[in-house]
């Protein structure tokens, strides 16, 4: 399983609820679980930044718990809801990060991410972390499912099982969903 459990099984569903409840302390209590897990998610996202990015990984965690504090009133539903939502909000800060930088220099010397799934050996596509973004916003418009299933997976970096667990549908509808999302995106970037 991606995310470990270093507490009791509900104990990070447990704060989440007790943070949106209005207990101040909660979040601050939540952090020390759920770290080692947000740091292995960033790394995730800045492995797939250019070299020398001015942003280190402890800072897009730092930059995520920013965001994620304004979130407190969120119906928060477990653990995998609160790494998706935290997946969300890097992916947010890098593309922003991204655009800021690309208005600054046109044509930036932001790196290439390649739009392959490793664990079902697909596509070798060269493509922009703004233009995928900005294609998956596009594709939430008439189908969030679809994705929420990229970003849970490419950007997230759950299996076929956690992201069905998280959206509550079956492996066979994720793989599914994740082929039809794929080659959706492939085809609108190129376009």
């Amino acid at each position: 399983m991606l995310f470990a459990i270093m507490s009791g099984p509900g104990e990070v569903t447990h704060l989440l609820h007790a943070w949106a409840g209005g207990d101040r302390t909660a979040l601050e209590r939540l952090i020390p679980i759920v770290y080692s897990e947000l740091h292995r998610l960033a790394h995730r996202y800045m492995s797939k930044e250019r070299a020398g990015h001015a942003l280190m990984t402890t800072e897009l965690i730092h930059e995520a718990y920013l965001k994620l504090a304004d979130l407190r009133s969120l119906d928060w539903q477990d653990r995998h809801h609160f790494y998706a939502i935290s997946a969300r909000q890097m992916r947010r800060i890098l593309v922003d990060f991204a655009r800021t930088r690309d208005s600054q220099k046109r044509g930036g010397d932001f790196r290439r991410v390649t739009f392959e799934e490793q664990r079902l050996g697909v596509v070798d596509e060269d493509i922009d972390l703004v233009a995928l973004d900005e294609a998956l916003d596009q594709l939430a418009e008439f189908d969030e499912r679809k994705a929420r299933v990229v970003e849970l997976r490419f950007f997230g970096g759950l299996s076929v099982k956690e992201t069905a667990d998280l959206l509550r549908v079956s492996p066979d509808t994720v793989l599914r969903d994740w082929r039809l999302a794929r080659a959706w995106l492939i085809r609108r970037i190129r376009e």
